[in-house]
């Protein structure tokens, strides 16, 4: 049996792919350029998005509480920014013509 099938990893969360991806929606939504919508690059600026951003795992109840008080000023100025960057870089070189 496989290590993997010996625990559950379900409950192993990153709370930086949710903030991610609110972050995402609200920044498209004002982005002056046009952008490709497309499930590939919006997936593809999520993840580059999450690249360049430190893990925020949890995996409890209190864990997600303890992971929401950590979007301080300095967390939320970084994930601006990656999430700028992302769309501007997936924008410019989308993965498909």
């Amino acid at each position: 049996m496989a290590f993997i099938d010996n625990y559950d990893f379900e409950n192993l969360i990153d709370e930086g792919k949710r903030l991610v991806i609110e972050e995402l929606g609200s920044q498209l939504e004002d982005w002056p350029h046009p952008v490709c919508l497309c499930n590939d690059c919006i997936v593809d600026m999520a993840g580059m998005a999450l690249n360049h951003l430190p893990p925020r795992y949890h995996c409890s109840l209190l864990g997600g509480l303890y992971a929401a008080d950590l979007e301080d000023m300095i967390y939320r100025k970084k994930l601006k920014k990656a999430v700028a960057h992302a769309i501007k870089r997936v924008s410019e070189n989308p993965a498909h013509d």
